[in-house]
């Protein structure tokens, strides 16, 4: 599900937004009215995108966009003479006025698209530190050296210790260490 923020200057056109969104299956984490609202309700979520208009009491859209995390996207709704010069990654705009089916379309194809970008991180592989690189190592040479197993064969009998305890490779290395100690 992906975290979205509707941040107009006019708290009745957020909840319009929000309520457009809501109606057709779009949840809404947080209607906001001004750009350090919308900063403050960014700073506890994972990632997301904020729906806003290009100025507020506080900050235009471009100083928000300076200051939009790396894991969220811009949707800009404003007239197309208002866009700017902007080529940012992050920002996508719908021209005013608003139709239904450019938000709607817009707005799922940003969630898609902050779904895959999950997706691929989730699916990449996260590096061990140095030292439990160094920890995976010194227990492969004992089980080596003590239970006469190839370094293959000792890193598979890590491997599955890991899968079947439900530790990670560092926690059984360790564990490994400590038991052949003794």
């Amino acid at each position: 599900m992906t975290n979205i923020i509707v941040a107009f200057p006019k708290l009745e056109d957020a909840r319009s937004v929000r309520n457009l969104l809501t109606r057709n299956g779009f949840p809404v984490t947080a209607v906001c009215t001004t750009g350090a609202q919308a900063l403050n309700q960014m700073e506890d979520l994972n990632d997301g995108i904020l729906i806003c208009a290009r100025r507020f009491a506080d900050m235009p859209y471009e100083e928000l966009l300076s200051y939009l995390p790396d894991r969220f996207q811009m949707l800009l709704v404003a007239s197309r003479q208002f866009w700017g010069e902007s080529t940012a990654d992050n920002l996508v705009c719908v021209s005013m006025p608003l139709k239904l089916h450019d938000l709607l379309d817009t707005v799922s194809m940003m969630s898609e698209a902050q779904e895959r970008r999950r997706r691929k991180l989730r699916a990449r592989p996260r590096e061990r530190s140095g030292e439990d690189q160094e920890v995976i190592r010194r227990a492969k040479e004992v089980l080596m050296e003590r239970s006469y197993m190839t370094e293959a064969e000792a890193h598979r009998y890590i491997q599955k210790c890991s899968m079947d305890s439900g530790n990670n490779m560092a926690e059984t290395a360790r564990m490994v260490l400590e038991i052949m100690k003794q």
